[in-house]
């Protein structure tokens, strides 16, 4: 399946914004990322986050003010090339391209960079005129397998700006002209000169630094292929999802099934899947019966069962029957394309620490080219060597490359949003990491959430004299014409009972409270107490006595009645989940603070409460939906951040006003769009789970940046004062750079589920 642009049309105030996914190239280092982001915003009418990990640029713009030519002139301007954004078999493709050549590049780079190091290293290994050789092996790797780094310089440099393409071009180029200098007119060319190395330098009559220059390109090009390969892992996860959907479907036309490919489909097309088999996209049942392993879209385990007009996801797999499904959602409209767009989405942003490094970055490579020439005046000052000078200034230039900087939060996104997508936990974004962070209090709305959200009948009592089975019928009658959920579980109870089924007449319903018709040519009603006795129905001390019980236990009581007398009395209830208790303890474990919201009776809500180990003061009960965004802002007002938890229409407002919304994928779409992190199905203990996921990849976020601050803090001073070997710097920036990308590779081992 094809990766979508991401083009779309958004509405704020009236005013359309177009936005557009640009492919970049040209970026080696987060001061390159900086700078295209600079020159970006500087548009009229535009606002860009920029992604070095990815390579490419998403760009929020009023068309009345820019045009998407105009954003590419911008792109050229600050040094770079605009490319379409490719498919994602493309962009694997040219990806791969890419690394093929860095690989034959490295391989040419290390074959003549080896011996160059022996000579320069082991003394006993020079033989007269072995600097020549030197200077012959380490041309074409600084020119050639360099070529890169120095087209990249040049580039920025016509557009005013400088990378850390820019460092290692001028260390190797320097380096190569400085061996070259001294060969020819400071007599380290004559026969029989011999040098050694240390972790500080090179020593000897005229130290050459052919060594350095070809050892430099070699490092670095070792460190970008390792580091391509280690972000190509991390990114699999993605990748891996959207290869989950298969390439055909039998399509039922005329009777007949045709096999037709997937992008062929359409909304209302009917499909045949047989056992064994993947569903090629969403759809809802219309015959069969089976199971359907839904793990690789939702991390859920267990398959579900389905039957006709049961949602199916595409992608999934179908267990054990045949179905045949009716196609709902194609395309990009399908759940698993909204999902990989959803992670891509994450995987652009920013966390506010790392715009900090961006605005660092931006001025750190014409900082660090400054440090270096004033070392080597300082060295030179002070009456050192120039070799000794030389040695420290290109040591500066090469140990600080910023690299590590911008890589530091987009793999860590990249990893931690792919392994989320793997495990049905969907992150927002970088921002929403940081607001992980400062959550004190995360409410749950009730049911759906912490409940099943399907109620039962618990107990049906009847008064003296009455049959049971006659109430439950005559109820159940008037019920199956209601959509209520007590309505539902009465209806249901009664069909079990009794297959037989009653006809009524006159129905008349009042929402919120009962129900009324006729019924054998008798008028029953059905629904709250109160209403039944507005209606002149009296109850008899022994149901009284049941609706108290009923209360006391936390369930509903719902009366039926007819000639002026309450016949019975339904118990109904919405039970807890199974795995709500053990989710409310862990989330405790993790330092929050867990409410529950309803619009139950707070008589209710302590029932369900208690099987939760929930104090009163952490329910809050008959919340109208209308009100909950108002508790949800009254909390933040008494100074909690505050999370929210629903899965329904009306808790949408709820969501968007909570410092960060969790939604159940099981849920409304538009609940969904309203969260900040969506949890694909209708697990609860994924709630935990993505807080401690989100939590983890911010903590591999700011180790990353911390790793990469304090390494150029620690090591700069070193190469200034002379203390490391320009070859050992290279060395170190490259495993910089890959430390990051490993550390944040960690995060592909996150368990859902704390040990």
């Amino acid at each position: 399946m094809d990766t979508p642009t991401m083009s779309a049309v958004l509405v704020e105030e009236g005013v359309p914004f177009e936005n557009v996914e640009l492919g970049i190239d040209g970026m080696t280092c987060a001061s390159c990322s900086s700078r295209l982001q600079r020159h970006l915003d500087k548009v009229d009418g535009a606002s860009a986050s920029v992604n070095l990990f990815t390579e490419s640029a998403h760009v929020v713009f009023d068309p009345r003010l820019t045009s998407r030519a105009q954003l590419a002139s911008a792109v050229e301007r600050a040094g770079f090339t605009v490319r379409p954004v490719q498919s994602s078999e493309d962009a694997r493709g040219s990806k791969e391209e890419t690394l093929v050549a860095v690989r034959r590049s490295l391989i040419i780079a290390a074959v003549l960079t080896a011996p160059i190091v022996a000579l320069s290293m082991v003394p006993v290994l020079q033989f007269p005129g072995w600097q020549w050789l030197a200077l012959i092996l380490a041309t074409p790797v600084v020119l050639w397998c360099g070529a890169p780094f120095h087209v990249s310089a040049a580039r920025s440099l016509r557009s005013g700006a400088a990378t850390m393409d820019t460092l290692i071009s001028i260390g190797s180029l320097a380096a190569l002209t400085y061996s070259f200098v001294a060969l020819i007119f400071l007599g380290a060319g004559k026969a029989g000169m011999h040098m050694s190395m240390s972790v500080t330098g090179s020593t000897g009559e005229q130290p050459v630094y052919f060594e350095v220059a070809a050892g430099v390109v070699a490092l670095i090009l070792l460190g970008r292929y390792l580091e391509s390969g280690a972000r190509r892992r991390a990114g699999d996860a993605v990748k891996a999802l959207l290869e989950l959907q298969t390439k055909d479907a039998r399509v039922i036309r005329a009777g007949v099934e045709v096999t037709v490919a997937v992008a062929d489909l359409a909304v209302g097309d009917l499909f045949v899947v047989r056992p064994g088999e993947k569903i090629p996209t969403d759809g809802q049942v219309r015959e069969g019966d089976s199971a359907v392993d839904q793990s690789m879209v939702t991390g859920e385990s267990v398959p579900a069962e389905v039957r006709p007009g049961s949602d199916v996801v595409g992608a999934t797999l179908n267990v054990s029957g045949r179905l045949v499904v009716e196609a709902t959602r194609v395309g990009s409209a399908t759940t698993l394309a909204q999902i990989a767009a959803r992670v891509r989405h994450a995987q652009a942003g920013k966390a506010q620490i790392q715009r900090l490094a961006d605005r660092v970055s931006a001025v750190f490579v014409p900082v660090v080219i400054l440090m270096s020439i004033a070392t080597l005046a300082y060295w030179l000052l002070t009456g050192a060597g120039a070799a000794e000078a030389f040695s420290s200034a290109v040591a500066v230039l090469i140990v600080a490359c910023p690299c590590a900087m911008g890589l530091a939060t987009p793999v860590a996104l990249m990893a931690g949003t792919g392994r989320g997508a793997q495990l049905g936990i969907l992150i927002g974004g970088a921002e929403v990491l940081e607001s992980t962070k400062a959550i004190t209090s995360i409410v749950f709305d009730k049911t759906g959430t912490l409940t099943t959200g399907e109620m039962v009948l618990a107990d049906v009592i009847v008064d003296q004299g009455e049959n049971r089975s006659e109430v439950l019928r005559r109820a159940g009658a008037l019920e199956s014409h209601s959509n209520h959920p007590i309505a539902r579980a009465i209806s249901r109870a009664a069909r079990s009972d009794s297959a037989e089924t009653i006809a009524v007449v006159d129905l008349f319903e009042e929402a919120g409270l009962g129900i009324r018709a006729l019924v054998d040519g008798v008028s029953v009603m059905v629904g709250r107490d109160s209403y039944l006795s507005d209606h002149g129905l009296d109850v008899s001390a022994h149901l009284q006595a049941a609706i108290r019980a009923a209360g006391a236990a936390g369930q509903t009581s719902v009366g039926v009645g007819w000639d002026g007398q309450v016949r019975g009395v339904f118990a109904i209830a919405d039970t807890a989940r199974a795995e709500s208790a053990s989710v409310v303890s862990e989330l405790r474990r993790l330092g929050l603070r867990v409410v529950m919201l309803t619009g139950d009776r707070r008589v209710t809500a302590l029932a369900i409460g208690k099987q939760l180990d929930l104090d009163g003061d952490d329910i809050i009960a008959d919340v109208a939906p209308h009100e909950k965004e108002a508790v949800i802002r009254g909390l933040q007002r008494d100074g909690n951040a505050v999370a929210m938890v629903g899965d329904g229409i009306n808790d949408a407002p709820a969501l968007a006003a909570a410092d960060l919304g969790i939604s159940m994928g099981s849920g409304s779409d538009v609940a969904i769009q309203a969260s900040d992190i969506t949890l694909v199905g209708s697990d609860i203990a994924k709630v935990p789970s993505s807080l401690r996921l989100a939590r983890r990849t911010l903590r591999t976020i700011q180790g990353n940046l911390f790793w990469a601050f304090a390494y150029n803090v620690l090591a700069i001073p070193l190469a200034a004062t002379g203390n490391l070997n320009p070859l050992i710097a290279a060395a170190a920036m490259a495993f910089s750079s890959l430390f990051v990308v490993l550390n944040s590779l960690r995060l592909r081992g996150f368990e859902r589920r704390s040990r």
